[in-house]
């Protein structure tokens, strides 16, 4: 491997655990951002001549430790602050300059601070989304605005709100303490899922899929199992994303979404099959489902199913109904209904659609007229089906979903 070669792969692997650890001793996102982008700089320019070190990683933390040391004596810092920082370069960097991986590996690994610190309720929703991707993700404001379809300077002017926000509010650099852990772990939950969710049904765009919001939202998902691998709903969450995400080849053909009942499955991924019924089936050992381990089982009802025929629709109910206990929501009470038609009960399925349609609560949810009409398309019913199809469309702000409602349409023969 050469240089370039070696710190792509240290950027990409251990990104997110050298930056939580700068953070963590400067408490500065910017000057923890700035000392690691120029010891990566650095070991471009020393590698090549160098060699490779044993650790890349224990020698980028390291340098850019130094780097931080430096900016402190040139802005006079007082001596004191300077004292963690010189404490974390020996224990890294041995005066001998041999790297040791034991040392490395036994710093407290402070990733976990920084996602919770990224998700403090204090921060807005869409600012965690972003910090959290700019940090322990590595994706840079650029390509962070270019997924969510945003201008740049807007993206930056959200991160720059974030670290203020964090910086004279004073949110603690810290795991909460075990009474507060569930509420803040759920927003944690929360984010990655809303990631993962724009990468594997774009909002706008004339792309439904983007590959890398559902790679990074996986790879943070497989991050929190290792660091709290006694957590279901965490484990839930990596299964429910896992098994998701094995559909992503099959989801859209040749520019045209294509409906789960009509995939290629032979297009599914079986290796995260495989490894998604695994976390799953490790998580439901912990404890009893949560709702991410509930839509996990729902994900799995599917990938076990070799054809649409043998998709379990009363098993999916039933899964949806308790999943409906954690708290009403009208978008799975939505899938419920469909769950119940699919199984056969095509009226009572419309007839749970249409209480919905009467609370208002769905009424700009496109996808509750793309049901509704789907389901009376298989009811035969094809003027009423067209009126929800053109609702659906009318609210569709996807251009892949919205040509696959013109394409329902046209197949029902109603002007």
């Amino acid at each position: 491997m050469d240089a370039r070669s070696a710190v792509e792969a240290v950027f990409r692997e251990e990104h997110g655990r050298i930056i939580a650890t700068l953070i963590r001793v400067c408490k500065s996102f910017d000057r923890a951002e700035e000392a690691m982008q120029d010891a990566f700089a650095a070991a471009l320019t020393a590698w090549p001549e160098t060699g490779i070190p044993q650790n890349p990683a224990a020698w980028i933390t390291a340098a850019a430790h130094r780097k931080l040391i430096d900016r402190s004596r040139r802005e006079k810092t007082v001596r004191e602050k300077e004292a963690p920082l010189r404490h974390h370069i020996e224990a890294l960097h041995p005066s001998n300059n041999t790297d040791d991986e034991e040392d490395y590996m036994h710093l407290p690994d402070d990733r976990l601070r920084l996602i919770f610190t990224c998700c403090h309720p204090a921060i807005n929703r869409d600012a965690q989304v972003a910090l959290t991707l700019r940090t322990l993700g590595g994706l840079t404001t650029g390509e962070i605005a270019k997924a969510f379809l945003l201008p740049e300077p807007t993206l930056a002017q959200r991160l720059v709100r974030a670290k203020r926000k964090i910086e004279e509010a004073h949110i603690p650099y810290e795991v909460p303490a075990p009474q507060s852990l569930p509420e803040r772990l759920g927003s944690v939950q929360t984010v990655v899922y809303l990631i993962f969710n724009e990468g594997y049904a774009a909002a706008s765009g004339d792309q439904l899929v983007r590959n890398d919001l559902c790679n990074e939202a996986i790879r943070l998902g497989r991050m929190l199992c290792q660091l709290l691998p006694n957590d279901s709903e965490i484990s839930g969450l990596l299964a429910l994303m896992l098994l998701q995400d094995s559909r992503r080849h099959a989801r859209v053909v040749e520019g045209q979404l294509v409906t789960l009942e009509e995939q290629d499955r032979s297009l599914w991924d079986r290796n995260e099959i495989v490894e998604g019924l695994s976390v799953l089936q490790d998580a439901l050992r912990l404890s009893a489902p949560g709702p991410y381990c509930l839509q996990a089982q729902i994900a799995a009802v599917h990938a076990r199913a070799n054809t649409p025929a043998e998709t379990n629709w009363p098993l999916i109910a039933a899964l949806y109904s308790n999943l409906l206990s954690f708290g009403e929501s009208p978008v799975i009470a939505l899938n419920h209904a469909v769950a119940v038609a699919m199984g056969g009960a095509l009226q009572e399925g419309l007839t749970k659609i249409e209480a919905l349609g009467e609370s208002g609560a769905l009424a700009s949810y496109y996808l509750f007229h793309a049901a509704r009409a789907d389901i009376l398309r298989r009811m035969r019913r094809f003027e009423e089906a067209a009126q929800s199809y053109r609702k659906a469309l009318g609210l569709a702000t996807n251009l892949v979903e919205q040509d696959f409602l013109r394409k329902r349409l046209a197949e029902l023969g109603v002007i």
